[in-house]
């Protein structure tokens, strides 16, 4: 009886560090997606940033064309 019952407290003791290696791992996927998205948002930022001056050298490129016409 006393080896079933050791049995049980080293199965429920492999549980519990599986569990808590489990939940490490969740939470470090979760900063890791929440890094990688701040990533994506800054650089999507910077592209949008980028597109509107480009749009707006155009728009004086195009201006000017049309004086020199």
């Amino acid at each position: 009886m006393s080896d079933i019952k050791q049995q049980i407290f080293q199965e429920l003791s492999a549980l519990d560090d599986a569990t808590a290696k489990l939940r490490a791992t969740a939470a470090n996927a979760g900063r890791q997606t929440d890094l990688e998205v701040a990533i994506l948002t800054e650089q999507v930022r910077g592209l949008r940033e980028k597109n509107a001056r480009a749009a707006e050298m155009i728009e004086q490129s195009v201006s000017i064309l049309e004086k020199l016409k």
